[in-house]
């Protein structure tokens, strides 16, 4: 049949039931709340660029728990920490299916990734290797040198770049750093030289991975066009899989080619766990786990970084604070240790802060009713997707006095934490579907930025600083800042 027959038949269908909605037909009562849909588009023109930013300011209009189409898409979104709590603890099962963007099938990535897989046998499976050989306390501690050695690096190309009178990318430096980490941890080699910029493609990448994903895809409201790919966002993310999965599957090779090996990596317990058990982990699950790990590792903890450090520059008085924090505790001009971290509650209020007004992932990730559920009285159908807007969550001023101030003294009197048991607030997520690299992120983010503070002061050049410090953010799966941190450091050494 000729295509432009198919595209009459279905827009014909379209107006239909968008007749049958403007007469009340075929819409549910029991849906919660939500703003006026449009003919065939639904509430998609509600969104905008900055789609965390519009769905909270249509929560205050709506409610916590509000519906909205989004083209064929019934979604719920969630604003709220009583109703965040309800839907990823007391109904946490009911809730841990994945809403899947048409861009994640890109090289069956969704079907092996524990981030989409549905929780069953694989997801079970992989996030048993990830919680017991990889993010476990004792593998975490057996590996403080490594991480060490990382910032260790990245406080000399600081140096360097304060002997030259240059600029340091914040967020590109950070992103190098846990890279270079996740590298050496996985296949016990660097990808990059820490002083040199031959990590910036792969940034590139990584950040690509992360816009193209989050970006609204006329498929996943339209599922009809799903063969056509009409943005090519799919195409696109295939193209940035391809390029991190030849480089998985060349140092995945080399390793079998070398008959195994004796390092203590993830890489060689992979393949152990592969030998033992090659129906439910093999290659295709390996290379899926190893895309997580990098894109979930490196881009979260460089941009949190970033927006920490660019927080800290807008509010001198609080970064002065820290600086003398720290070199009390840990002695001036030193690197901060991981065992320094406890003793360092005014630098862990500044990364609770910042996660509070710059959530990693701003919407989480978003997630599926696979049957019918009540929901607070509102009945929420079969296949419905459900967002957690943490974003909202995080600034909501029923919670937080101030919410749109950067203040990390609140916490200093306040025992909420970040590990999904407060659900004012949840940058990682909650549940079973919390993010399971949480432990490594926040050791990185404390080291990190602790060190930068405890060996430079920052400046920003007069010339570009209204430019720097610009807040605009580039919204994705993660939450980017739309111009990069560019500060000069000046060494306290």
């Amino acid at each position: 049949m000729d295509f432009m027959v198919i595209l009459g038949l279905f827009v014909s269908y379209l107006l239909f039931q968008a007749t049958l909605s403007v007469f009340g037909y075929g819409k549910p009562k029991t849906l919660p709340p939500g703003p006026t849909r449009l003919p065939i588009i639904g509430n998609l023109h509600l969104l905008g660029d900055q789609p965390h930013q519009s769905l909270t300011k249509l929560a205050k209009i709506h409610g916590p728990i509000m519906s909205l189409k989004l083209g064929h898409i019934t979604t719920v979104v969630i604003s709220s920490a009583v109703a965040a709590k309800e839907v990823l603890q007391k109904r946490d099962l009911d809730f841990s299916s994945r809403h899947i963007p048409d861009a994640l099938n890109a090289h069956n990535h969704s079907k092996y990734s524990v981030a989409w897989l549905p929780v069953g046998t694989q997801w079970r499976t992989l996030r048993k290797i990830l919680s017991t050989n990889i993010f476990t306390t004792n593998s975490l501690n057996s590996n403080q040198h490594l991480r060490r050695q990382k910032v260790n690096d990245l406080i000399a190309y600081c140096k360097k770049a304060s002997q030259a009178n240059e600029s340091v990318d914040i967020g590109r430096a950070a992103f190098r750093t846990t890279m270079n980490l996740l590298f050496h941890t996985i296949f016990s080699r660097d990808l990059t030289n820490p002083y040199e910029d031959s990590g910036k493609e792969f940034k590139e990448v990584v950040g690509n991975i992360m816009v193209e994903a989050g970006k609204p895809n006329l498929v996943d409201y339209f599922p009809i066009f799903k063969k056509l790919d009409p943005q090519r966002i799919r195409t696109r993310l295939s193209h940035h899989f391809g390029k991190l999965v030849d480089i998985f599957e060349n140092l995945i090779n080399e390793r079998l080619g070398m008959g195994g090996s004796n390092q203590n990596d993830v890489l060689n317990m992979c393949l152990k766990i592969s030998q033992e058990n090659p129906v439910e982990f093999n290659q295709a699950h390996i290379k899926s786990l190893f895309l997580d790990l990098f894109a979930a590792g490196t881009d979260t903890t460089s941009n949190t970084l970033e927006w920490a450090m660019t927080e800290l520059l807008r509010n001198p008085l609080v970064m002065e604070k820290a600086k003398l924090e720290v070199a009390e505790v840990v002695g001036k001009g030193k690197i901060v240790k991981e065992d320094d971290i406890l003793n360092l509650p005014y630098l862990s209020c500044i990364v609770k802060e910042t996660l509070r007004v710059h959530p990693p992932v701003p919407l989480l990730l978003p997630r599926k009713v696979e049957n019918e559920v009540n929901l607070n009285g509102y009945i929420i159908p079969k296949g419905t997707q459900v967002l957690v807007n943490a974003y909202a969550i995080g600034r909501d001023p029923t919670i937080w006095e101030d919410s749109l101030e950067f203040n990390p003294e609140r916490f200093m009197t306040s025992k909420l934490d970040i590990r999904g048991q407060d659900f004012e607030l949840i940058p990682f997520g909650a549940g079973r579907r919390i993010c399971p690299g949480l432990p490594l992120a926040m050791r990185m983010l404390h080291v990190m930025l602790g060190s930068l503070l405890n060996n430079f002061d920052w400046y920003i050049d007069t010339k570009t600083k209204s430019k720097e410090l610009d807040m605009t953010e580039k919204f994705g799966l993660t939450l980017q800042k739309s111009i990069s941190l560019c500060v000069i450091p000046v060494s306290l050494n």
